[in-house]
């Protein structure tokens, strides 16, 4: 459902300008698809959409041409999210545990994020370890994803 409506939405900002959320809920409701205001809000960010200018002071949502990049961004995260068990640091080293299999996964996704503190990692099959440059960047990392994971 939530698929079809979003492969939807994408079909009519192609094919007719749109530029509010009222709009695209009534181009959806024509062919036969009801959702509230809500869910075209949540829709149009999961698809990065954006507004560009059309001209004379009016704009329609497009998709982003950063779409693609940020969609592997949010996939790392999501990955990385679902497959911490616990988090623990000693001195500037933090030591991720993960389900079985998924910690190289989730050391990618921190290598992506491009964290200015971390000095890089390592993981093996459920573990990662990630050095940091000092034992307050440690502490505070392990704070961060204690919060995430909550």
């Amino acid at each position: 459902m939530k698929n079809d409506r979003q492969s939807k939405i994408l079909e009519i900002i192609e094919r007719e300008p749109i530029d509010t959320q009222e709009q695209l809920q009534q181009r959806l409701q024509e062919q036969g698809i009801t959702c509230t205001q809500a869910t075209i809000s949540r829709d149009i960010k999961q698809l990065h959409l954006i507004k560009e200018p059309m001209g004379q002071g009016r704009y329609r949502y497009s998709v982003s041409s950063q779409r693609s990049r940020l969609n592997m961004a949010d996939k790392l995260r999501t990955i990385f999210r679902e497959s911490i068990v616990g988090v623990d640091y000693a001195q500037n080293i933090v030591v991720i545990k993960t389900m079985a299999g998924l910690a190289n996964a989730a050391a990618a996704a921190l290598d992506s994020m491009n964290i200015s503190y971390m000095v890089g990692s390592l993981a093996g099959d459920d573990t990662a370890m990630l050095v940091m440059r000092d034992t307050d960047s440690a502490r505070s990392f392990c704070e961060e994803i204690h919060e995430m994971l909550k």
